[in-house]
């Protein structure tokens, strides 16, 4: 996989039976993965490339054995001024994960900073977050447990997380990564343009009211029988085979 042998910060390649699936694993263990900026520029280069392949349906980012990713790093940012942060737009290329129309599956392993997994969420800096942590944990888990969390750093377990809706699943640390996988490949063996529109939806959610979210919805879903895979997908329902998608 030409992904860039080079990388300092990160390992990709593909995996899967049929190389659908796209796995980056954050590689600064001795910084605990904190988000330095080449960490981050790596992980975006890593993330257009397996959004350009036609052949990876998903993608799975993961962490090394200690830390999945312990936040922004500090060190990095301890002496920017106001006026670093305000003219060189400071952390602007850090929603590219956001803008991915591929799902991406995180398998955190160990501590990470507003994701939880088979481990602890590691929150040890009661900071204000700059990258969209403190819109988007308080939307998944709510006011009060978002409050808490923020305001005083305390890390919550995985089976903590899992209860306020945080993460999916939880699995030893020894299976994570494979599972996710796995999970990874059931979701690539499916049309690729419709799970991104089944993506776009989920996701509207989050900004939406529940009238123009259903909007959105009823449109995307239109949207479908403009597809080949629509119609393969009913067509195979309907007499009760596999469906055989070209992702058209």
């Amino acid at each position: 996989l030409a992904l860039g042998a080079n990388f300092e910060y990160i390992i990709a390649e593909k995996r899967g039976k049929n190389n659908t699936v796209g796995l980056i694993q954050l590689n600064r263990p001795k910084a605990l993965n904190a988000l330095c900026d080449g960490l981050i520029e790596e992980l975006n280069q890593a993330l257009k490339t397996f959004e350009e392949d036609t052949a990876v349906g998903a993608i799975v980012l993961t962490g090394g054995d200690k830390a999945f990713a312990a936040g922004a790093d500090i060190k990095e940012m301890q002496n920017l001024s106001f006026q670093d942060c305000y003219s060189d737009k400071f952390l602007k290329h850090w929603d590219h994960l956001t803008q991915m129309k591929k799902p991406v599956i995180a398998a955190v392993n160990g501590y990470a900073v507003s994701i939880a997994a088979k481990g602890l969420l590691f929150h040890d800096q009661p900071l204000p977050a700059g990258a969209g942590g403190t819109q988007r944990l308080t939307r998944a888990v709510g006011k009060s447990l978002a409050m808490e969390m923020v305001l005083t750093g305390d890390r919550i377990s995985a089976q903590e997380a899992k209860q306020a809706g945080l993460v999916s699943k939880i699995f030893p640390v020894e299976t994570l990564v494979e599972e996710a996988i796995q999970c990874a490949e059931k979701i690539a063996s499916n049309s690729k343009i419709i799970v991104a529109m089944a993506k776009e939806s989920v996701n509207a959610a989050f900004e939406m009211t529940l009238t123009e979210g259903s909007k959105l919805e009823k449109k995307l879903f239109y949207s479908t029988f403009a597809t080949d895979d629509r119609k393969e997908g009913m067509t195979a329902f309907v007499e009760k085979r596999k469906a055989n998608f070209k992702d058209q």
